[in-house]
C-alpha cells in the first residue's frame, strides 16, 4: 500500500496557491503588520523559498535543500522577533489560505495541526502566551516526519 503524501493531493499548483493566498492574507489583514514588516518589500524571492519549503516539507519535490541546505527553520528566523502575537498572526493567515485552497477538511485540519507545531516552535520572544499556548514543541513535518 502507497502511503499517500500531503504532496500528493494538493500539488505544485496547490502550493502556488497556497503561497499567493497567504500572503495576500499577510498584506490586507492589520493584525499582520508586524510579521509582514519583517520581510522584504518585494516578496518575490520569499514566496519563491516558501514554495520550494513547502514543496518538500509536503513530501513533493525538494527544490529547497539544492538551494538553502537544511531548513533548521527556527535557526533560520532568530534574527526576527517572534512572540505569540506574530505567531497567532502567521497561523491566522495560514489558516485563512488553507481554507481557500485545500478542499478537504481531513488533510486541511492535518495541516492546521502541523503549521501549529511549526508556528509554536518558531517563537523566540516572551510574550502573553494565549490560552492553549504549547510551548516547547519541536517541529513536525506535515508528512509526519521530524523536522530539525
Amino acid at each position: 500500500m502507497t502511503v499517500r503524501k500531503p504532496y500528493d493531493e494538493i500539488g505544485a499548483e496547490g502550493i502556488e496557491r497556497l503561497v499567493e493566498r497567504f500572503y495576500h492574507h499577510m498584506q490586507v489583514r492589520p493584525e499582520a503588520a508586524t510579521i509582514l514588516a519583517m520581510h522584504p518589500s518585494d516578496l518575490g524571492v520569499t514566496k519563491a523559498t516558501l514554495r520550494a519549503f513547502l514543496s518538500m516539507w509536503l513530501g513533493g519535490p525538494d527544490d529547497f535543500r539544492p538551494v538553502h541546505g537544511e531548513p533548521f527553520l527556527r535557526r533560520r528566523h532568530l534574527r526576527f522577533p517572534i512572540d505569540g502575537a506574530a505567531r497567532d498572526a502567521w497561523m491566522h493567515c495560514m489558516r485563512l489560505a488553507l481554507d481557500e485552497v485545500v478542499a478537504d477538511a481531513r488533510l486541511r485540519e492535518h495541516l492546521v495541526a502541523n503549521f501549529q507545531q511549526m508556528a509554536d516552535h518558531m517563537v523566540n520572544r516572551a510574550s502573553a502566551a494565549p490560552p492553549g499556548h504549547r510551548a516547547g514543541l519541536r517541529g513536525v513535518a506535515a508528512d509526519g516526519s521530524n523536522e530539525t
